[in-house]
């Protein structure tokens, strides 16, 4: 019943189909962004007075061809670049990067970049580049040199099952260290990043080991072992009584993801070694005897947890827990604060004519928090994240086949858009790795650093195989890496010239999921469902949270779109459990009626889409309504501040209605009403809407908080600026975190609805 936008894209017109074919044609020879072999290049010089070329020429002597080359080098002092040719060029200071064009990105099996080897035009001394690189390696084809080897390598403390280490810092080879392993019987038994310590846990006590320590550098080169040491664990015999049990745990600080803790010291006959920290009775972390503080990640927001403390001694004896502590975490936007989240659509850009830029120029981009990009879509035969194709929906809209291997790349990140459409004004080039909506959302960010950008996958028509990803542990692992793999590293496939290892990486900041819907066979027809969807949706979210908290770097969103039928609640979302992984529920607080494109939903009587409370008047056997939806949540015990309450900026309508002495209200109705596109009948965007009927009569419903408009024959259910102001007034009553907005651009150019939401959240 709960449609969630039907269509996944509006067609593209001829002339952009016909723009799309010669950027696919002038592209064919645009290189992917790994190699097949091994290059190397050379450098000549030629002096023509007030200036001299540089050309660099490379070579492949393998018998296989390398498709995809970057060559990277140090000017000299006094040397600059003036213009270049045959490759893109980065400068960064003295540090130059050039990236092979569209037309000369493979070189040969025994051949060489010639006739299109990259050159450059410069002023200044005639001195050859340092440091030149093709592809990673060095011009000349010679070994990168490793890191030196780590020296000075002691015993700082030992425990029955530890043993901590310290060694002085190894010097940098051809690239800086980033890492040291540590070994221990020529197996690798610790790590350590940017530090020059760490602690060798799991061991066996009262046994003797020998451990060394290698260096390994940001390319993955890895020094030598450093000379071993001898250490032997301590023997339990040695010592029977365990610490005292800390006391005074109390929180010092907290956020939406962590709790800091502190507590005051433990004794012991001889010492205290560690402190255990437990979350919810199991174990948190760990930190040395010597601290009484910690800091414990990986947090839901809103969400309360209980802590104790256990003190260990170094022969592994250890004290009762002491007094237990509960905190909660706060909220991801903070107290009096609410969180406005708002989808884009990825499909927005056609005959929407709606781009990223739209929500820095209408004011958008302040007022939100968080956007939503609409939406990526899962392979059908490797369930795994997808993208790299351009393939349209079928155009029945009830074919099951309907969004099966589905995507727009090019929308995504190949379409180059013009200064007029691009958020800062300055054009794509054409050839860059990034262009599309995600290289605009990554200008976007800059200009708002605070806002918040994550992808959502699945909607509609592309829910067919979440069930099939959240089947098994296998499934759920392969899955959810190679999401964060495309979109949070931004390893994004190649694409007529466009994509590549990186392209994507700093622009999305976690996922949405919007699986629609699991356990239930009323999604689109076709998706797959079973009745262990349920449960495993909830072991599908853990595991997006477990991989995105191991990346490091800060907290990454997971959000979810979530029903309103308490029946589809019921059957696919464990509330009890879901919210240990989710940071916000988005709850669908709209789609309650409506006629549908084909006429296959509510065809014959009109009703509300998005009252906010139950109308008397509701003859349907159901009564749905905000409130109720909003209520199927915290009665369950979900906390409010967790949850978002959907409004729709579009309209349902319908056509041939009879007044009936309701001015339309509930009456009889002979099919959706003419659409704000031809195949979106019954659907129109506010200001779309509101410039169709200009002379629409508009009522407001107090009862059930609801807008409608009637035209003496058309009758069309949608939100404006009254019913928002009342919406945002509940949300603020109930405690709520904020709203979520389906979808951006609905709104009038100058952001009428945004602005009434955002004045209604103050």
């Amino acid at each position: 019943m709960f449609e969630h936008m039907t269509l996944r894209r509006r067609p593209a017109t001829a002339l952009v189909a016909v723009l799309g074919l010669l950027l696919a044609l002038l592209s064919l020879q645009a290189a992917p962004a790994h190699a097949a072999g091994k290059l190397t290049a050379t450098f000549t010089s030629a002096d023509n007075g007030s200036w001299w070329k540089g050309t660099y020429v490379l070579h492949n002597d393998t018998d296989t061809a390398v498709t995809g080359w970057s060559l990277e080098f140090d000017l000299p002092a006094g040397v600059a670049i003036d213009t270049s040719y045959n490759g893109t060029v980065t400068t960064r200071g003295s540090h130059v990067t050039a990236v092979n064009a569209h037309y000369n990105g493979t070189v040969g099996a025994h051949g060489t970049s010639e006739p299109y080897s990259f050159w450059f035009v410069a002023t200044g001394p005639i001195t050859a580049p340092a440091g030149c690189r093709i592809n990673g390696d060095k011009c000349d084809g010679s070994a990168d040199a490793p890191p030196g080897v780590p020296g000075g390598l002691k015993q700082t403390d030992v425990t029955a099952r530890t043993a901590s280490l310290s060694w002085t810092a190894a010097a940098a080879g051809d690239f800086p260290v980033a890492s040291y392993d540590i070994l221990a019987g020529g197996k690798v038994v610790g790590s350590a990043t940017a530090v020059t310590s760490a602690t060798v846990t799991g061991l066996t006590p009262a046994t003797a080991y020998s451990f060394t320590v290698r260096a390994k550098d940001t390319r993955g080169n890895t020094s030598a072992e450093s000379a071993p040491l001898a250490v032997t664990t301590v023997d339990p015999a040695t010592d029977t009584s365990p610490p005292t049990a800390p006391g005074g745990l109390h929180a010092t600080a907290t956020d939406s993801s962590s709790v800091t803790l502190a507590w005051t010291a433990a004794t012991d006959n001889q010492r205290v070694a560690a402190y255990d920290i437990y979350r919810d009775g199991a174990p948190a972390t760990t930190v040395p005897g010597t601290t009484t503080t910690a800091t414990i990640g990986g947090l839901s927001p809103s969400t309360s947890y209980t802590f104790t403390v256990r003190a260990r001694d170094a022969a592994d004896n250890a004290s009762p827990a002491g007094d237990a502590l509960t905190a909660k975490t706060d909220d991801i936007v903070g107290a009096g604060n609410y969180a406005k989240v708002g989808y884009f659509v990825q499909w927005g850009i056609y005959g929407r004519q709606y781009f990223v830029k739209n929500l820095h120029d209408s004011g958008a981009a302040d007022k939100l928090d968080i956007v939503n990009y609409a939406f990526a879509n899962i392979d059908p035969s490797n369930l795994t994240c997808l993208n790299g194709v351009t393939k349209g929906t079928t155009a029945d809209p009830q074919d099951p086949e309907q969004g099966t291997g589905a995507g727009d790349a090019d929308a995504d990140y190949g379409r180059p858009f013009s200064a007029a459409q691009s958020v800062d004004g300055v054009a794509d080039d054409g050839w860059g790795k990034l262009r599309g909506n995600f290289n605009q959302l990554k200008k976007l960010k800059k200009l708002h650093p605070d806002l918040k950008i994550v992808v959502s996958l699945g909607g509609w028509t592309y829910s067919k195989y979440f069930s099939d990803v959240a089947a098994t542990d296998a499934a759920r692992k392969k899955f959810v890496s190679s999401c964060i793999d495309m979109y949070i590293k931004g390893n994004l496939p190649e694409y007529n010239g466009a994509g590549g290892p990186g392209t994507a990486a700093g622009i999305f900041d976690g996922f949405d999921i919007d699986w629609e819907w699991p356990g239930t066979g009323t999604g689109h027809p076709g998706n797959h469902y079973s009745p262990d969807d349920k449960d495993n949706l909830t072991l599908l979210l853990a595991e997006f949270r477990k991989q995105l908290d191991a990346l490091g770097g800060g907290h990454r969103l997971l959000t979810a779109f979530t029903p309103a039928d308490p029946q589809k609640v019921g059957e696919g979302w464990d509330l009890g459990k879901v919210f240990d992984s989710l940071d916000v529920a988005n709850v669908q607080g709209y789609d309650f009626h409506g006629s549908g494109s084909d006429n296959s939903w509510e065809p014959n009587r009109t009703g509300h889409q998005a009252n906010l409370h139950k109308d008397d008047q509701d003859p349907y056997d159901f009564h749905f309504s905000a409130d109720a939806a909003v209520k199927a949540y915290t009665d369950a015990g979900v906390e409010p501040r967790k949850l978002t309450l959907g409004i729709p900026f579009y309209g349902r309508g319908w056509q041939n209605v009879a007044d009936g002495g309701a001015a339309g209200e509930w009456q009889p109705a002979g099919g959706a009403a003419p659409g704000q596109f031809a195949e979106e009948a019954g659907t129109r965007g506010y200001s779309n809407l509101i410039g169709a009927y200009p002379t629409m009569t508009v009522h407001h419903d107090e009862q059930s908080v609801s807008t409608y408009g009637f035209t003496g024959s058309q009758w069309w259910s949608f939100d404006d600026t009254w019913s928002i102001g009342r919406k945002t007034d509940y949300v603020k009553s109930k405690g709520l975190l904020g709203v979520m907005i389906w979808e951006m651009s609905g709104d009038t150019s100058q952001g009428t609805l945004m602005n009434a939401l955002d004045t209604g959240l103050k």
